[in-house]
């Protein structure tokens, strides 16, 4: 009977998850040949006012519809730089690639950005601007959902060492970009919703131009960090030496390391760096960044200060 239950679901699981057509309906025969019309038959009952298939359909394209909302939730702003279209040519393809393989759909997009870099003539002319939107929309989501670790003290960051390994907070996302991504997604986020047609219309031809003016810049590298403050995301704007020090730390390197890297290329002379360091750390501190470090790591890099 358990036995018979489980192939019952797997089946219906199936038909209920196969893709849709371009017209958002259910195929009329699968990829491997077989009827949806004769499968549907073998599980679903007809009533008086829909047959077997058009039952199935319902399902079938409620559980595309959601996969489809949700993605849609997530990435706003690639929907913007895309238009409408383009956009869902891109869903069908990456849930193709990547269909949903969990009860949650809270990591549903997190290929997206990979998904992109991959297919860049689907998203051309716009595939860097699309790119790097995906790229900040997932960092956001992450530093939304990430954890915090107990912030250092000021006295415990006194004594560390240049060898020291600090922790930057893991919802700390650092993005190298090519647009301003960052001004432009705030522009579409806060745009007012209005559910009349005319509404919606206003607010897609004002995004549409928002989207215009940052796709007819230069590209110009541009460093950010997503962070997360308050239960609140935010972004910030960073200078190359500390972009630098900040993604060398995080990929576990020395303090040392990370200075050195960072003023590698600068003509700034001892003093100007001294003080634009002090005043990386004073961000630093007062945002939270620094992680306060394990016990045995520290007790290490005590012991190692005292021999």
């Amino acid at each position: 009977m358990s036995t018979t239950l489980l192939d019952l679901q797997r089946r219906m699981a199936s038909a209920v998850m196969q893709p849709l057509t371009r017209a958002m309906t259910t195929p009329a025969r699968r990829s491997h040949g077989t009827s949806n019309a004769r499968d549907a038959a073998e599980f679903l009952k007809p009533n008086d006012r829909l047959t077997a298939v058009e039952r199935l359909q319902i399902y079938n394209q409620q559980y595309w519809y959601r996969l489809f909302g949700s993605l849609e939730e997530d990435y706003p702003g690639v929907q913007a730089v895309l238009g409408r279209t383009t956009f869902e040519r891109v869903l069908r393809g990456y849930l193709q690639d990547y269909p949903s393989t969990t009860f949650s759909l809270a990591a549903l997009g997190a290929h997206l950005p990979e998904w992109l870099r991959a297919h860049p003539k689907l998203t051309a002319p716009r595939t860097r601007l699309a790119l790097d939107m995906a790229r900040l929309e997932w960092a956001q989501m992450e530093a939304a959902e990430a954890a915090e670790l107990p912030t250092l003290s000021p006295q415990a960051l006194t004594e560390l060492d240049e060898e020291a390994r600090l922790r930057l907070q893991p919802h700390v996302r650092l993005l190298q970009l090519a647009y301003p991504v960052d001004d432009l997604l705030i522009q579409i986020n806060s745009d007012p919703e209005d559910r009349s047609a005319a509404g919606n219309s206003a607010t897609a031809t004002r995004k549409s131009h928002s989207v215009r003016r940052v796709a007819a810049l230069p590209p110009k590298r541009l460093h950010l960090a997503v962070h997360r403050q308050q239960f609140q995301v935010y972004y910030k704007r960073l200078a190359v030496e500390e972009f630098t020090m900040l993604a060398t730390l995080q990929s576990g390197q020395s303090l040392s390391t990370a200075l050195e890297a960072a003023f590698a290329k600068s003509r700034l002379h001892e003093q100007q760096r001294a003080e634009r360091v002090q005043k990386i750390f004073q961000d630093w501190m007062m945002l939270h960044w620094l992680g306060q470090p394990d016990a045995a790591a520290l007790n290490t890099l005590r012991t190692g200060a005292h021999t």
